[in-house]
């Protein structure tokens, strides 16, 4: 390990740099010292959803764009978990009759992150036979 890398690492335990300060500058050190450094992949910072589409009733095209932010997810399986267990139950009850099978008791932030993670990997096309495609994928 070169002394520039150290004193970065010292700097990120004396709380002087935030992590990614020192992401930055290890990186930037690995550079010009000649170390390999390993391509990094991005976390996806959206999950989108797209709907191609033609209006049943004027016959018109609809276009329809949804981009969530991945931190708004996180938040709010972290949320989730201050619904009491009652109320969470009501919630599933509720889902089930609109057809939806699912139980927000097994959301937890740790699965959420790892679902996460693997976002960047994800991509659903489903094309319809009426002119409908739906896109979902990260980025």
């Amino acid at each position: 390990m070169t002394e520039e890398r150290m004193r970065v690492l010292e700097m990120l335990s004396a709380g002087k740099l935030t992590a990614d300060e020192a992401d930055r500058l290890l990186d930037a050190i690995g550079g010009s010292a000649g170390v390999a450094t390993a391509t990094k992949v991005k976390a996806p910072k959206y999950l989108r959803v797209i709907v191609d589409a033609i209006d049943e009733d004027n016959h018109k095209p609809v276009h329809i764009n949804i981009r969530v932010p991945v931190l708004l997810l996180r938040a709010g399986v972290r949320l989730a978990s201050f619904i009491p267990h009652g109320a969470q139950l009501k919630v599933n009850d509720e889902l089930r009759k609109q057809g939806m099978d699912f139980d927000i008791t097994q959301i937890k932030p740790e699965n959420l992150n790892e679902i996460i993670d693997h976002l960047g990997d994800l991509q659903i096309d489903i094309d319809q036979p009426d002119d409908v495609k739906v896109r979902i994928f990260a980025e």
